[in-house]
């Protein structure tokens, strides 16, 4: 899932998509334990999305403000 349609979601359906890409990425580890999985990427397909669906909800609950100290990191002024 990209970052757009992540940020499309209602809140209800952003957590059922979190709980469901969780889901998958435990389903994809054991299947990984018991050698039945034949496309490793997926694991980090998966967690990639799961960073997304977060960063998305953590957007929200700070409602549009960006963290403090964030411009200071990516070389901005302070």
């Amino acid at each position: 899932m990209d970052i757009s349609r992540a940020r499309e979601l209602s809140d209800q359906e952003l957590l059922a998509e979190i709980t469901s890409a969780r889901r998958n990425l435990y389903d994809l580890r054991f299947q990984l334990a018991t050698r039945q999985l034949s496309d490793y990427s997926q694991i980090a397909q998966t967690r990639r999305a799961i960073a997304r669906l977060l960063t998305v909800q953590t957007e929200r609950e700070l409602g549009g403000r960006t963290p403090a100290g964030t411009a200071a990191r990516r070389g901005g002024k302070s």
